[in-house]
This record gives C-alpha cells, sequence and structure tokens, in this order.
C-alpha cells in the first residue's frame, strides 16, 4: 500500500482541516485519500521512515544519504489539488531518474480569491514553522556530519512562505547559531517580487546565506501573476513573470521558460489549477531540468535542458547527457 508524507500547520475543525493556521502535524497518507488530522503520526516515526526511505533510493555510488524535496504550495489550493501536485511531482521525478522522496509542507490557504491578501498573513504566520518543525528535523543529521538533503521547491505563495521562513530564522537565536542548510531551492510562477532577489535585498539575505543555488523558472506569460490582475491590486512585477533582476545574486540563476510554454498543449498535457501559473508540475521537460538541477551534478550553465540565447538560459526539450549514469565510476583508485 502506497502512502505519501506531509507536514500540515492547518487548524481543526470537526475532525476536518481547516483553513486556518493550527498546530504542526506529521501525517502519513494513503495514496487514495486526502489527508486527514487521524493520518497524524510521531514526528520521530515520520522522520525516520522519510529518512529510510530517502536513503534507500540514493545511488551508493554518490553517497548513502538520500535526498529529500519540500514541496511548498501557494494561495487558493485546496488539499485535493495539493495532493494531486505532490504525487504528480514525485512521478515525474522518479520517471526523470531523480531518486529522492517529495513530501509536502501544506500551509493553511483558502480557495477564494478574495482571501489572497488574508493567505499572505498566513503565508508569514507559518513561515517559522517551516523552519522549525520541517527542514530542521529534516536536516539534524547535519549536525552529525551525515547529510540528508533537503531541496525546497516553491509555487507561487509558496516561494514567500520559504523566502519569510529564512527571514524568521535569522531573528531566532536558536535557529540562527545552528549550522543548518538547504541544499537546492527551486521557485514555479513564483509571486514575490522580483527586485526581493536582488544582491542586496534584505529579505533575501538570510535565505542565500543557507542555500547552495535558488533556480527561479520564468514564464513570462502567466497571466495570473499580471499586475493588471484584480487580486494583484497593483504590486510590483513578480519574479515568475518577468524573472529575476539584473542584480540577482550571485547564487540565484534564472530560467526563461516562455518560449518552451508557447509549444505545450494544455489539452494534451497533465497539469492541476490553471495552465499557464501550474503547468510545470506534470511536464517532464520541466521536471528533467529540476532532477538534474536537484542532483547538482552539471554546472548551472551547463544543463541540457537549457539553451543560452541573447544572454538568458532558456527551457528547451533535451536528453539527460549519454553517460550520465556512468559519471561516478572511477580506475586505479587505492
Amino acid at each position: 500500500m502506497a502512502y505519501y508524507y506531509v507536514i500540515s500547520a492547518r487548524n481543526v475543525e470537526a475532525g476536518e482541516f481547516g483553513a486556518e493556521p493550527g498546530g504542526v502535524r506529521y501525517l502519513k497518507v494513503r495514496e487514495t485519500r486526502l489527508p486527514r488530522p487521524s493520518d497524524q503520526i510521531p514526528v520521530k516515526q515520520w522522520l525516520a521512515e522519510v529518512r529510510d526511505l530517502a536513503d534507500g533510493n540514493a545511488d551508493q555510488n554518490i553517497g548513502k544519504f538520500g535526498d529529500v524535496l519540500m514541496f511548498v504550495h501557494g494561495y487558493n489550493n485546496d488539499l485535493k489539488v495539493i495532493r494531486d501536485r505532490q504525487l504528480q511531482l514525485a512521478q515525474d521525478l522518479v520517471a526523470e531518474k531523480w531518486r529522492g522522496v517529495v513530501v509536502a509542507f501544506d500551509w493553511p490557504s483558502d480557495d477564494s480569491t478574495l482571501n489572497y491578501l488574508e493567505d499572505r498573513a498566513d503565508a508569514a504566520a507559518v513561515a517559522q514553522e517551516l523552519v522549525d518543525k520541517a527542514i530542521l528535523p529534516l536536516s539534524r543529521r547535519q549536525l552529525k556530519g551525515c547529510e540528508t538533503n533537503v531541496h525546497l521547491l516553491g509555487h507561487s505563495t509558496g516561494a514567500y512562505v520559504i523566502m519569510e521562513a529564512f527571514a524568521q530564522a535569522e531573528k531566532d537565536g536558536r535557529l540562527f547559531k545552528t549550522p543548518w542548510r538547504i541544499a537546492q531551492v527551486a521557485f514555479i510562477g513564483a509571486d514575490v517580487a522580483s527586485s526581493s532577489l536582488a544582491g542586496d535585498s534584505d529579505w533575501a539575505a538570510p535565505m542565500f546565506r543557507r542555500v547552495m543555488r535558488l533556480t527561479n523558472y520564468q514564464n513570462p506569460y502567466d497571466h495570473v501573476l499580471a499586475a493588471s490582475n484584480a487580486k494583484r491590486l497593483g504590486v510590483a512585477p513578480r519574479v515568475g513573470r518577468v524573472g529575476l533582476p539584473g542584480d540577482a545574486h550571485a547564487k540565484a540563476v534564472n530560467v526563461n521558460c516562455g518560449e518552451y510554454f508557447c509549444t505545450l498543449d494544455p489539452g494534451k498535457q497533465t497539469f492541476h489549477g490553471t495552465f499557464a501559473h501550474s503547468w510545470h508540475i506534470g511536464n517532464r521537460v520541466f521536471a528533467r531540468d529540476l532532477a538534474m538541477t536537484l542532483e547538482g551534478r552539471i554546472d548551472r550553465n551547463a544543463i541540457p535542458t537549457r539553451k543560452w540565447d541573447e544572454d538568458e538560459l532558456v527551457l528547451q526539450e533535451a536528453p539527460r547527457p549519454a553517460q550520465y549514469a556512468r559519471w561516478h565510476m572511477q580506475r586505479n583508485v587505492v
């Protein structure tokens, strides 16, 4: 029987999850069902099972400890679409030969666009829980010299939650002094200002101090992030639509997906949500690029699913290198 793993920061009403912040619960859920409070298991059991799954899938030629990708969803997401995206993302990455485990951090977000601003307040409220109850427990063995590689994928307002989480952790003396780190962070349809990822951004600085790399997947055709959208109230241009600023932090890389996106037929692709804003999950080319990004074995500028076009990296359909799986081979090693 297959399960998926979730960390929930939602409240509980009448035995079901609600749409407001609540206590953190660690869930082990059957793939055929949506999460329920009754799916809660002890945190030590949850962590042990996730780590064992990750380590069991690890490429032993590279290292014995595995990879965990934590998916952080955006606003206007109900439990079904979060579940569907998590399972689809895991399926896509496995198909593209990534060997890690996908878990979800589920924060409260209502399914009404009228609650957009309230959801951003909720995102800030639960941001520290993401570090304290999700990232830190998964990365705890880093402190013992052993590494579970923890990665983050933020969709839409999930990017805001991730950035705010690092900012909140900076203010917590206990978390600030703990030498935890994140391997890769990726944003899709990111609902944060492009300028917030500049090299001198005070808000982004705590994140960049803790991560190895941030990859922003830009889609200039993402109408959900358009300034003209009524719910946006004229906010600054979003990084998921316009890309990184010219003075972006050195650890950040932008991948423009616009040209590739225009080749896609929504009627022939699996996706969950609004196509222009959430096409990534269900798309194998994106999954291939993300898989190689998480593995970190190829320089960000040389990943084959990217090409240079007028001084920017552009997503393209291309296979992994033919001998990629054999690059770990050694000879005459004492």
